[in-house]
């Protein structure tokens, strides 16, 4: 069976994902920011997601703006430049992320691994920071040529501690192989990302949809 990812860089103003997951370590559960509520809204565990494609970009609070920071995503962090902006204070740095780690770093940037998945018949977006990337970096070493067969399920959490602090992450798990009609599901999601996504050049600034509501180191 062929591959269907095909895509290499994400690049756009509209994000194909309804919404954005990031982990709340004290909750032990998934959040993202309903616009309409105006609320951070839980999405509990357990969660089976079919996994779709994956980036790199960078996000974070710019304190000297009062405001978020955005920035395109990168298929291959080693070779496509990051443009980095704060949403009230402009551009913050552009290059490769190894190169201007530092500048990042000094505005409040944090680098961020953003994962495309289905839930419940949505493209949603996992945005994994700090120990959870670890934790997902893992997983997907070894079970990355699985998973567009099968669903990645996430049942439970693992606690850790670092010193004084206390946290936990998510335990990504190979679920069962997709019936016929599952992965029609997933190829037909893959191609509304790669459709958008391609649907525009490198010249094309990309606009964050989404707006950092809080940083928790883990």
């Amino acid at each position: 069976m062929s591959s269907r990812r095909t895509l290499n860089k994400s690049e756009g103003s509209n994000n194909p994902a309804t919404k954005f997951l990031e982990w709340k370590s004290n909750d032990k559960c998934f959040a993202y920011y309903d616009k309409q509520l105006k609320e951070q809204v839980q999405v509990q565990l357990p969660l089976k997601v079919q996994f779709l494609e994956h980036f790199h970009t960078v996000k974070g609070w710019n304190d000297a703006s009062e405001s978020g920071i955005y920035a395109n995503e990168v298929k291959f962090i080693s070779k496509e430049p990051l443009k980095v902006k704060a949403f009230k204070g402009g551009d913050i740095a552009e290059g490769i992320y190894s190169e201007i780690r530092g500048k990042l770093r000094d505005a409040g940037g944090k680098y961020y691994r953003s994962v495309y998945v289905v839930l419940d018949g949505e493209i949603v977006n996992l945005q994994l920071k700090g120990a959870c990337v670890s934790a997902y970096s893992d997983f997907m070493q070894n079970h990355e040529n699985q998973l567009e067969s099968a669903w990645t399920e996430i049942l439970t959490v693992s606690d850790h501690k670092k010193g004084a602090t206390k946290y936990s992450t998510p335990d990504f798990t190979v679920g069962k192989l997709f019936t016929t009609k599952e992965a029609e599901v997933a190829n037909n999601k893959y191609t509304d990302i790669a459709n958008y996504f391609n649907k525009y050049t490198k010249e094309v600034d990309v606009v964050e949809t989404e707006e950092v509501e809080d940083e928790i180191e883990f």
